[in-house]
């Protein structure tokens, strides 16, 4: 949850609260550290992200998790990681008023941070202008919403097409966060001075930071910081070393080569929690040889991920036993073999495999461990008779490729709940014929007429079974390697006061994160 929502607001709301029990991240909780210390009002933080905008602030872009994570963006719901559950944010209270009606109580005397009113129709704008989005945001757009109305000052409408029972899990992602009107113009968002959070944005260096202010009148209560830089550090490397050096409070992601050095510095505090994560290797099953299920069967046995596990990430994750995590309700039946050359050979000779030129895997560098990943991947298939070459790329120059399926393989890691939370977002945006986030380019018929029905099951427990039935399709028929699923760990400096670690991601700097005086 975002800790600068103070918790007494959360007391009662219309609807009955949205649960998800063991959502795949039970077993430790996010680590929630407080430092002994006085706050001191004057200060500043730093805190180093591992990605950098690249869609010019466009909500309904991943940019959108840089502006939350900043204390600048907010939305009608959060998710509660530790509870499992929707709570409220910039709305009230809720209810679901039809079948296909969803009516949101917006939170009285909340001003965005150029002054103006934050009312029913500023909502309306706001959550408008990414259902009208060129590229559609995978958790908020027009397959599931049909509109946003006012019905008062105070009251929105979300209409769907069918009944969706989780509407309030979709307005608690990021991409749904709302600006004021003020923000939306021709060539693009601004969101400077246009957020409601406790942190205002005041100026930018491309690709490298965004610098933030303390927001005076934020409706949440007193902001504990004067502001902060938020800094776009690609090198997993560099972030472990800045948050020891001083040079950095906080460190988001930290790579595993790092731990050693980092637990045995007393200035340092290293976080880790289960998170719903996944180091995958993705395949393109629209490009020979991927398009024959055989092959890709063949490179998934082919793989030792209990080496993987052990070496590269020093058993801070565990292998892989699908595309779910085995403690995760909907992941029923998964059961990974472990490495066979001599199988993974016989599926090659079946498949009438032949050499005739390499196959390249993509690195993504924000990843620094997956270097190594992908040299021991290369050596597991030039076992099986497969020839690998490797390319480092930052994750933005890949992406438009592997869109357009001109890729053979793709080293990357996808956090499954982060859309919504709830696996019907990664489902359907990553693996349905028409998905926005469809890397590995899998279409089939049967796997869409089960989310189909998933996204109008209302009882949890229905939902999970079908689930079950859609990861079973995507393990079957081999559509990736899902190598290890992996904890989120952060690194911060023994002087930040009230920092909650939030495993989807969403937020770091709240009203409540402070810095003890020196």
């Amino acid at each position: 949850m975002s800790t600068s929502i103070p918790r007494v607001l959360f007391v009662t709301f219309a609807a009955p609260t949205l649960t998800l029990s063991g959502c795949g991240f039970t077993g430790d909780a996010a680590s929630s550290e407080t430092a002994s210390g006085t706050p001191d009002t004057d200060q500043r933080i730093v805190v180093d992200n591992f990605r950098a905008p690249t869609a010019n602030w466009a909500v309904e872009s991943d940019d959108a998790y840089i502006l939350s994570l900043s204390g600048c963006l907010e939305t009608l719901t959060t998710f509660d990681q530790d509870e499992g559950e929707v709570l409220p944010s910039l709305a009230t209270e809720w209810e679901q008023t039809s079948p296909l009606h969803w009516d949101f109580n917006i939170r009285d005397g909340v001003k965005f941070q150029d002054g103006s009113e934050l009312d029913a129709e500023s909502v309306v704008v706001a959550l408008n202008h990414v259902l009208d989005a060129e590229v559609p945001a995978r958790a908020f757009n027009r397959t599931m919403i049909r509109e946003v109305t006012a019905l008062d000052d105070q009251t929105v409408r979300v209409s769907t097409p069918e009944e969706n029972p989780l509407v309030p899990y979709r307005l608690a992602s990021v991409n749904t966060g709302i600006l004021s009107p003020a923000a939306y113009a021709e060539k693009g968002v601004d969101p400077f001075g246009h957020c409601t959070g406790p942190f205002t944005p005041v100026s930018e260096k491309v690709k490298q930071s965004l610098t933030l202010d303390r927001h005076e009148d934020y409706w949440g209560g007193d902001v504990q910081l004067a502001g902060a830089e938020i800094r776009f550090i690609t090198n997993g490397a560099t972030r472990a070393t800045q948050v020891q050096t001083g040079e950095a409070d906080i460190s988001l992601s930290v790579p595993v080569a790092s731990l050693a050095t980092l637990e045995a510095d007393p200035s340092v505090r290293v976080l880790s929690a289960d998170s719903p994560r996944s180091s995958t290797l993705y395949m393109n099953n629209d490009r020979a040889p991927l398009d024959d299920v055989e092959v890709r069967r063949a490179i998934r046995a082919a793989l030792d991920l209990e080496a993987l596990s052990g070496s590269v990430y020093e058993g801070a994750a565990l292998p892989s036993e699908g595309p779910f995590a085995p403690s995760e309700p909907w992941a029923e039946g998964a059961n990974r073999s472990p490495q066979d050359l001599d199988q993974a050979r016989e599926l090659l000779a079946d498949a009438g495999y032949t050499s005739d030129r390499p196959l390249e895997i993509i690195a993504i560098v924000e990843r620094a461990e997956f270097g190594d990943v992908a040299a021991v991947i290369q050596e597991n298939l030039d076992e099986i008779g497969i020839p690998v070459t490797i390319e480092s790329k930052e994750y933005a120059s890949a992406e438009p490729d592997v869109l357009n399926g001109d890729y053979d393989m793709l080293l990357s890691q996808r956090n499954r709940l982060i859309d919504i939370a709830d696996p019907i977002g990664f489902l359907t945006a990553d693996y349905t014929c028409d998905g926005a986030y469809n890397l590995s380019h899998f279409c089939d018929p049967a796997f869409d007429r089960i989310l189909a029905e998933a996204v109008t099951t209302k009882e949890a427990s229905e939902r999970y079974e079908l689930y079950a039935e859609a990861g079973k399709i995507l393990d079957d028929q081999a559509v990736n390697a899902w190598l290890v699923n992996e904890q989120a760990i952060d690194a911060i400096g023994d002087d930040v006061l009230s920092y909650e670690q939030d495993p989807l991601s969403r937020y770091v700097l709240t009203a409540e994160t402070a810095k003890a005086s020196s």
